[in-house]
């Protein structure tokens, strides 16, 4: 993350997308581990981080997977846990509805535009998520991909 960048979390709520909670608890990920597991630190350090609970949701399916089991189930019921200190969206009937415009309107897929919903809910002018481009600014929401140098 640049100064600026880090400037940024120190001021403003920041979302973050499923990818990146993934990959701070991937020891096979190097680097992007590395940078993802910074990313949490800091924004848990300025109480800047938002989720919500469709990313938790999807961390802990990811994180428990067979085939891939990064955590066990009660490992990955405790982050949960942590993580549920964070701000989290509960999405709504209405949220769900705006998704469908978002993801109609911007041509993201359906789960991005939930993503993003959440992230404007919260009122988040960044999304840290690998699945949209880096810079792009989506429905007030400027997605940013911590895995670029």
């Amino acid at each position: 993350m640049s100064a600026a960048e880090l400037e940024a979390a120190r001021r403003e709520r920041q979302f973050v997308d499923t990818n990146v909670l993934v990959y701070a608890h991937d020891g096979s990920a190097g680097e992007k581990r590395d940078r993802a597991a910074s990313l949490l630190a800091d924004l848990w350090g300025t109480r800047a981080g938002c989720l919500s609970l469709q990313v938790l949701q999807e961390f802990f399916v990811t994180v428990t997977r067979e085939t891939r089991r990064l955590l066990s189930s009660a490992d990955a019921t405790a982050r949960l846990v942590w993580y549920a200190e964070w701000i989290v969206h509960e999405p709504t009937r209405q949220d769900l509805i705006s998704a469908v415009a978002l993801h109609h309107s911007l041509r993201v897929s359906f789960w991005d535009a939930m993503i993003l919903q959440s992230a404007r809910q919260l009122g988040c002018a960044v999304l840290w998520t690998e699945d949209l481009s880096h810079g792009q600014l989506y429905g007030g929401v400027t997605a940013r991909n911590p895995f670029l140098a």
